[in-house]
């Protein structure tokens, strides 16, 4: 069997920067345990698997440990290659989910705006192993799926250093760490050591929790982000109550089979 998959830089108009996804195209679902493992073969931070239905798609998301409910960046490399390989020319996308329901994407110039559920976070008491974890006491710690921490300057949130083994006695998907930007809103970094992730590049689902954050913080709906990892990420903002507005932009590393 041949199947089609592309890989795509998400949230960076350039190769070499953002995140990398793996989009493999499917005439219909693989047995959960195959889909993992060529997730696991990929060893990307996701993977994800589209079927065309009824003019739209199916999508599901593997990291290299397990399938998970909502991924950002393999989302906007999905609608690339929608819109510029498999069906030049449109401009808009609906994906269907398994846990999240109905995702939209629309292209607009040379960016992709994906319409994704707002997940706002609720204070909570920092967990001594999130703060062991960090080497660093956050000012804040919030929860949604994930941990938010919240810390003063940018200059602290570049230089966390995480023991993953700590950060992977959570019981959470990942962990936020964020601070107001120098020359944006807000940057942040994300951790998902239980997923196999020690650091993700660029996350849009985290922003699905920082964006009713910031936005609430800073008391403005429409913000400009970016996820200071080593390859950067950069991001568009802007709340919508029950919903966020998530935009960036995305550039084709490679395409080709992979033959099972």
């Amino acid at each position: 069997m041949k199947i089609p998959m592309y890989q795509v830089d998400a949230f960076n108009d350039r190769v070499f920067k953002g995140n990398p996804a793996a989009i493999c195209i499917l005439g219909g679902w693989l047995p959960d345990e195959t889909m993992q493992s060529i997730a696991s073969e990929n060893n990307l931070s996701e993977t994800a698997f589209l079927v065309p239905q009824g003019g739209d798609y199916l999508i599901r998301w593997f990291t290299p440990k397990a399938e998970i409910d909502l991924a950002g960046h393999p989302t906007l490399a999905s609608a690339y290659v929608v819109f510029e390989i498999l069906e030049p020319g449109r401009t808009e996308v609906r994906f269907e989910t398994h846990k999240s329901g109905e995702l939209f994407i629309k292209k607009t110039g040379g960016r992709l705006c994906m319409d994704f559920p707002s997940r706002p976070p609720r204070p909570v008491d920092a967990p001594d192993i999130l703060v062991e974890g960090l080497g660093a006491e956050p000012q804040e710690v919030h929860k949604s799926r994930d941990y938010l921490a919240v810390f003063g300057s940018q200059a602290e949130v570049a230089a966390l250093d995480p023991r993953q083994d700590k950060l992977y006695e959570l019981d959470c998907a990942g962990i936020i760490v964020t601070a107001p930007g120098e020359d944006v809103d807000f940057v942040s970094r994300f951790f998902a050591p239980r997923h196999g992730i020690a650091e993700d590049p660029v996350t849009g689902s985290a922003h699905c929790t920082l964006i009713p954050y910031w936005a609430k913080r800073l008391g403005k709906k429409e913000l400009r982000a970016r996820q200071i990892s080593e390859r950067v990420g950069e991001l568009w903002c802007e709340d919508k109550d029950e919903r966020v507005g998530i935009s960036g932009e995305a550039v084709l590393y490679f395409e080709g089979h992979i033959r099972l």
